[in-house]
């Protein structure tokens, strides 16, 4: 295999939520490769320009959207923008999401909502905004981050888990649907990766996690980035409708 299927030099990648944690090192490991890169980001801004600004120092062209995973009709801005402003779109990464963690006999409708709209919802939203110039192309790669807890549940996580597993069926059925146009749909399921966010878990939690995980680690954002770059490129090109578990061994 030649490194140059890994190329990206001319393609355009939209990641959303991408101005942090997995999907900042998404957004700049795509741009590493050759890509042009589109982030969708949902508060900071500022965090969202600093992005844009790294990936810019890498000889690339960027720009960031304040735009709500959750609504349709910004996707379909979001997409036009990328069009209009990059000429193309030739790889969507749907990375949007959030937590609202906690037992079944606790979780109020409104955490059950919010879950299940931003993860499972904006992957269908971006996905079909997405379709109708990929079609017209007969090229594209949609990448869908799910997690592990989507093929193997997690106490505490039904919401989450709910929508984690219910992209992996969205993308299996969506990669079936357009596999025909050139259209490839990939899930990659991250298993326990060092972010912002897990750094505020109790220490010894971390422990307790780490020793259930076969490698004995947690991931990096730039092991799961690494994955995106594969996916996108044509070095994957024979992959479609697959789930890619980033984990450690956790899923084994």
């Amino acid at each position: 295999m030649s490194l140059e299927q890994f190329n990206l030099n001319g393609k355009t990648a939209l990641v959303t939520g991408g101005s942090r944690g997995i999907g900042k090192a998404i957004a700049l490991q795509l741009a590493d490769a050759g890509a042009d890169v589109l982030i969708t980001f949902a508060r900071s801004s500022e965090a969202a320009d600093e992005v844009v600004r790294q990936i810019e120092s890498k000889g690339r062209k960027a720009r960031a959207i304040q735009a709500d995973a959750v609504d349709f009709a910004q996707a379909e801005q979001v997409i036009a923008a990328a069009l209009e402003e990059f000429s193309g779109l030739d790889i969507v990464v749907n990375n949007a999401g959030i937590t609202r963690d906690t037992l079944i006999m606790r979780m109020s409708e409104e955490q059950w909502d919010d879950v299940i709209r931003t993860n499972l919802k904006s992957v269908f939203n971006y996905s079909k905004a997405a379709i109708r110039p990929m079609m017209k192309a007969r090229a594209g790669s949609i990448i869908n981050i799910s997690s592990v807890v989507g093929i193997s549940g997690n106490a505490g996580q039904t919401n989450y888990s709910a929508s984690k597993a219910g992209i992996i069926g969205f993308s299996k059925s969506l990669a079936k649907e357009i596999a025909s146009r050139n259209i490839r749909v990939n899930v990659i399921a991250p298993g326990y990766i060092s972010t912002e966010m897990t750094g505020q878990l109790d220490q010894s939690i971390l422990k307790s996690i780490e020793a259930q995980i076969p490698l004995k680690r947690a991931g990096e954002p730039e092991e799961v980035a690494n994955a995106v770059v594969f996916l996108a490129s044509e070095a994957s090109s024979y992959l479609t409708g697959t789930v890619l578990t980033v984990d450690g061994g956790m899923a084994m």
